[in-house]
């Protein structure tokens, strides 16, 4: 039986594993040995068990993770999905990111002309939703936006859009949407249709704005021109960023899209 048995460092080389991921996958469970000896600690494994090693150490080349591999090794069906749309979607963002790279590059830093307006306050029907990270912020805006859109209020107002965010972005961010009432508007439970809408009023006050012309997905570089702007003034900023949406996302070309960047320097009193 000791015969059939190679010692932890013989099976590593075979597996094309260290010894060290052999030892992690052990306590995780994922690729036991064979036999430990009880009094040396030592490890041995057989050499049929190569082909689950190399297994291991494909699916770690594909970005599994580690609890997935299991799951696999398990024979569990359909697992890999989830691995597949995590990459798309990282994908995705990364194709985001280069272009908005590409635009610094052809366009240089942002400085967008910032100007100061005097804005009304505004009744509107608001909904709140939880990002992940600064990376989720799209699809909770999105969703805030679907949310608003199944209202009531939706139907018989005419639909102007507002996205409000936290200027210090954490781990865990809430994002809310506004969709602007007309001005006989009244409150009330009427407005919520179960989306868990709530009437407030934005306050006004004088706000710093610049205009962005292009993608949702690149409105950072315009909002880095406005808190620099900001900044180099000395001004504290107040209140979330909003994103005033201009443009009809569903008949207006991407490149197209006019969004207005606000910052409140002063509310009203």
């Amino acid at each position: 039986m000791e015969e059939e048995l190679l010692p932890i460092g013989q099976f590593a080389r075979l597996g094309r594993l260290s010894v060290k991921q052999l030892r992690h996958y052990d306590e995780l469970g994922l690729l036991r040995p064979a036999y430990v000896d009880a009094e040396t600690g030592y490890r041995y494994y057989r050499a049929s068990q190569a082909r689950t090693a190399l297994s291991i150490g494909l699916l770690r080349s594909l970005d599994v993770p580690l609890a997935v591999v299991g799951e696999v090794l398990a024979g569990s069906a359909g697992v890999l999905e989830g691995v597949r749309a995590e990459l798309e979607a990282e994908l995705a963002r990364r194709r985001r990111t280069l272009a908005t790279l590409e635009r610094v590059m052809a366009q240089g830093l942002p400085a967008a002309p910032v100007r100061v307006v005097a804005e009304p306050a505004r009744r509107a029907l608001l909904v709140r939703e939880r990002a992940a990270g600064a990376e989720d912020v799209g699809r909770a805006t999105s969703a805030a936006i679907a949310r608003l859109l199944r209202t009531q209020a939706a139907r018989v107002t005419p639909v102007r859009l507002i996205g409000l965010f936290p200027v210090d972005v954490g781990e865990v961010v809430e994002v809310s949407a506004a969709l602007l009432l007309a001005g006989g508007a009244a409150g009330g439970a009427g407005w919520e249709d179960g989306e868990g809408a709530q009437v407030r009023v934005l306050p006004g006050g004088l706000f710093a704005r610049a205009t962005h012309v292009g993608p949702y997905d690149q409105i950072s570089l315009t909002a880095h021109a406005v808190l620099a702007w900001c900044a180099e003034r000395r001004h504290v900023v107040r209140g979330p960023l909003r994103e005033v949406y201009v443009s009809d996302p569903a008949v207006t070309p991407p490149e197209e899209l006019v969004t207005h960047l606000m910052v409140c320097l002063e509310e009203e009193p």
